[in-house]
């Protein structure tokens, strides 16, 4: 299969679950903290510079947002998570709204979680690649930020977030760079993969 993800579109911001599309297009949900560049990740895979903007209002933190790839995926854009300003009320409403999500087996067909390669992974992360192993869903880890660090600690910050988040075997770490574009083939190639295998042809 190929995908043009030029023809990109901004399809809705699902505040409640009964928001969310269900034409049976596969959904690639992407998820990571506040400030780990996951709008950049998005941009970069699209080769788009402001497609997926940064929301700079806290309560739109708790929306799902939709952009619908070349009408035959869609990509989804889950609420940034440890976003120190938001109220407990928000997180609260995040977090039903995050398992409401999960709950329902018809959504995901890929998970992509995004953390920052500098660093371990956060408490957070690891809530975050739980949920994804509950899915029963196949999902990737992409360690942003490849370009801001040297080379020599790029195997063992991998093997770091690999042993933080307990990852099997199966799942990838993917090496990214939102900025340099490094590991961008390989993201958009696994992607294409689980569409072909979910028999969206």
């Amino acid at each position: 299969m190929k995908l043009n993800t030029q023809n990109a579109e901004f399809i809705l911001s699902a505040a409640k679950m009964s928001d969310c599309p269900r034409d049976k297009l596969p959904q690639i949900a992407f998820a990571g903290r506040s400030n780990v560049g996951k709008s950049s990740v998005i941009n970069r895979l699209l080769g788009r510079k402001n497609f997926a903007r940064v929301g700079s209002a806290p309560g739109k933190t708790t929306h799902i947002n939709y952009f619908r790839i070349d009408q035959k995926v869609y990509l989804v854009d889950l609420p940034g998570y440890g976003y120190a300003k938001v109220s407990k009320q928000e997180r609260a409403r995040w977090g039903k709204l995050i398992e409401q999500w999960f709950a329902d087996v018809e959504l995901l067909t890929l998970g992509i979680l995004i953390v920052d390669l500098r660093h371990k992974p956060t408490n957070d992360d690891c809530v975050m690649a739980q949920w994804f192993k509950d899915s029963g869903k196949p999902f990737v880890v992409v360690a942003n930020k490849h370009d801001k660090i040297k080379k020599s600690e790029w195997e063992p910050n991998v093997a770091r977030i690999r042993d933080t988040l307990e990852l099997d075997e199966q799942t990838p770490v993917i090496s990214f760079s939102a900025e340099k574009g490094l590991g961008r083939e390989e993201l958009l190639g696994v992607i294409l993969e689980h569409i072909r295998v979910g028999g969206e042809e």
